[in-house]
């Protein structure tokens, strides 16, 4: 197994990927939607009803020379780009919505993944959600009045028009005081079937281009969210996922925080038997408090799953992917993010040498 560091699109510099390489990490995941940096503040909860912000769709970073200038940057610092992780709202919200751009968008993915191809970034992460990560509150959970997040089971209000992922795609449509309508109710078979479609398109497209596609299950793990439908919140609805395409290249971005979340989830039986599919992409290494609807993120060391365990189950089934802290509390200091990544990377780290 190797060890990863996920960076947010606002974080994403040369100065963040030595960092990592300081902390012991091999391999960068760039998560490039949303917007998670203010200063020195980073948190991965909502920026009040806008979500995790605008969704830019003219962002360069997306264009084969944006991805290509991207890759050349970690590899300058030593590092690997293992993965991009999330396609932007605003180049698939029809694909999500089955909207009247939806075919126009799917192309656009489509080179999206040729391009990552050409490139030799070998896994896109991402997550067929509706309603996104929506919920979440920040304060003092973690041990020692660390920073993080959690969701309290909160009253849930429509989607406002104008957005999806939980992020604004159409700023003339999207008003948060004043919704100029809503996303309407969506059953669990039409977003399963908008799910098969995505996937019988974009899997021999990837195929071809020798990428891998990675799901990344709903978090909160809830059977609806804001109206919508989910696709994998309960322990065997991975498995429906990998039975709708049996190619290598439909796998399992593999979250065991949101895993863990799951009502009646038996973490180390998950780990067990997806792990011994051959099919996960790359894991989220989190530690949680609590099950859904009501739980708290901790320290990776501290939460209600025991985290050696689970490497323990990863290794002797085989798994030879990259581990990465998807994100983490802060730590009281005046580099609370970096902190809290160092405290994550240094225990995983530890844990990889002492197994492996």
């Amino acid at each position: 197994m190797k060890l990863g560091l996920g960076l947010y699109r606002d974080i994403l510099t040369s100065e963040n990927v030595r960092f990592a390489k300081q902390c012991g990490a091999t391999h960068i995941v760039a998560h490039i939607p949303g917007e998670f940096a203010k200063g020195k503040k980073i948190i991965t909860s909502d920026r009040a009803k806008a979500g995790f912000g605008y969704s830019d769709g003219d962002d360069p970073i997306w264009s084969y020379e944006g991805l290509r200038d991207l890759k050349r940057m970690v590899n300058a610092e030593g590092l690997e780009l293992e993965a991009l992780e999330n396609f932007a709202p605003a180049h698939w919200y029809d694909v999500l919505l089955d909207g009247p751009k939806k075919r126009q968008q799917m192309e656009h993915l489509k080179r999206i993944l040729r391009d990552m191809g050409r490139l030799g970034i070998p896994i896109m992460g991402y997550c067929f959600t509706i309603a996104g990560v929506w919920g979440r509150v920040e304060g003092p959970y973690a041990r020692g009045g660390a920073k993080s997040v959690g969701f309290e089971n909160p009253e849930q209000t429509p989607i406002p028009a104008g957005m999806v992922w939980n992020m604004v795609y159409d700023l003339d449509l999207f008003d948060a005081e004043n919704p100029k309508g809503a996303v309407g109710p969506v059953s669990p078979e039409e977003i399963w079937g908008r799910f098969e479609e995505f996937l019988g398109e974009m899997i021999p497209v990837a195929e071809e281009a020798g990428v891998k596609l990675a799901l990344h299950p709903d978090d909160p793990p809830l059977p609806s969210l804001r109206g919508a439908s989910r696709l994998v919140y309960r322990p065997d609805d991975y498995q429906r996922v990998l039975d709708l395409n049996p190619s290598p290249a439909n796998t399992m971005e593999f979250c065991v925080g949101t895993l863990s979340e799951m009502p009646d989830a038996n973490i180390y039986e998950m780990v067990d038997r997806y792990s011994r599919t051959g099919r996960i992409g790359y894991v989220h290494f989190r530690n949680v408090k609590g099950k859904a609807p009501n739980y708290h993120e901790m320290l990776v060391d501290d939460g209600d799953t025991d985290m050696l365990r689970v490497l323990q189950i990863l290794a002797n089934n085989g798994f030879d992917g990259v581990l990465i802290p998807d994100h983490t509390p802060l730590l009281l200091c005046d580099a609370p993010w970096h902190a809290g990544m160092a405290y994550a990377l240094g225990f995983m780290k530890a844990a990889l040498k002492m197994i492996l």
